[in-house]
């Protein structure tokens, strides 16, 4: 299937690694022209510069501090000063949620929850605030939030708060851009195999002189049994990317393998 993604402008946030940068490979090997954006300038470089060899496409890194709107209204203007325009957002520049955060009711403070949702919920909000002007003008466009399967169970207030807002964000958009010609989903990724998880299992596998593909086997407990690749949640974004994805706007997702059990309808 081609996506009709030859051409498109798109930025990624969070795009220097994780589930960001293998999104903003996707989009480069479709054709898109790419703008990785995040705080690490070093790491942002590097990683522009490697995709733009893997792939052949245009990508290129501009610094960018979500948590600041100032900050991100100059990454939305330089990226259309370089591009000349923007047709696509993909919000992925969060923290990852760490098992070393309070989860329980006593332990929660309001600096915890107040935490993740300034960095994922109103970073989220900024860029979309900055963006969304460019693509009403032009009557098309796509925004796509990495959130996670975090809102669909109750084991930490913070984690669960932090995606079920970024849910609520992306429908309410969704509602106000649709007819305007913009679609906008959420993503829900569940154990995704990145660089941070495979430092982890390889670092447990050294510890305990166990393979990493059973320290694998061992957390891959949904439907398909295997970890999903961050590749795989990128195949998923860039479909939504893609003018192809026009029948879904305002839904939730999944990207983890399947959740054995609960019906989701």
């Amino acid at each position: 299937m081609d996506l009709q993604l030859d051409g498109k402008r798109a930025i990624v946030t969070g795009g220097s690694r994780g589930i960001g940068r293998a999104i903003a490979r996707a989009l480069a090997a479709e054709g898109a022209s790419v703008v990785i954006a995040s705080r690490g300038e070093e790491a942002l470089a590097a990683t522009a510069a490697e995709l733009t060899t893997d792939t052949g496409g245009h990508v290129i890194a501009i610094p960018v501090d979500t948590g600041d709107q100032l900050s991100v209204d100059r990454l939305v203007e330089r990226t259309v000063a370089e591009l000349g325009g923007v047709d696509i957002l993909v919000n992925s520049a969060a923290t990852p949620w760490s098992s070393g955060k309070p989860t329980d009711f006593d332990s929660i403070t309001d600096d915890v929850v107040r935490e993740e949702i300034e960095i994922k919920v109103l970073g989220y909000l900024r860029t979309a605030r900055a963006v969304s002007p460019h693509l009403i003008d032009q009557g098309w466009g796509r925004i796509i939030n990495i959130s996670g399967l975090g809102a669909r169970q109750a084991k930490s207030i913070a984690q669960t708060v932090r995606n079920v807002s970024v849910s609520a964000l992306t429908k309410n958009l969704a509602d106000e851009l649709g007819p305007k010609g913009i679609n906008v989903t959420v993503v829900h990724p569940g154990l995704t195999r990145t660089e941070r998880l495979e430092t982890r299992l390889a670092e447990r596998a050294a510890r305990e002189s166990v393979p990493v593909a059973d320290l694998e086997r061992e957390l891959a407990t949904n439907s398909i049994r295997r970890v999903v690749d961050a590749s795989e949640v990128a195949d998923v974004v860039a479909f939504l990317a893609s003018p192809r994805s026009i029948a879904i706007t305002g839904d939730a997702i999944a990207a983890g393998g399947g959740v054995p059990g609960p019906v989701y309808y």
